[in-house]
């Protein structure tokens, strides 16, 4: 089951240590650091179940259809998906 509640210890830390992760890198080059982070957490989480509902969430949060929804008309995402994971500032960025 995906936990879609705050649980990242030291946030603000980890957000810093992303941007400093892209720093110097072309766009190109952030898309495959990105897409290399995201195999790698995949690999970590292990589960099918929980990394198509991130997939889905994911995609539902950006306003596009979602795979299944466009074979099963039933499967669009709701309100709720749209809002279940709320991009946040980094506490640093308020000061």
């Amino acid at each position: 089951m995906l936990n879609t509640q705050p649980h990242l210890q030291a946030c603000d830390d980890f957000y810093e240590a992303l941007i400093n992760a892209h720093q110097g890198l072309s766009t190109p080059e952030s898309h495959a650091m990105n897409a290399r982070l995201v195999l790698l957490l995949a690999n970590h989480i292990g589960d099918h179940a929980t990394l198509c509902d991130a997939l889905r969430l994911a995609r539902g949060a950006a306003g596009l259809k979602t795979a299944t929804a466009t074979a099963t008309p039933t499967a669009t995402p709701t309100e709720a998906d749209h809002q279940a994971i709320t991009p946040v500032l980094p506490t640093h960025a308020m000061a």
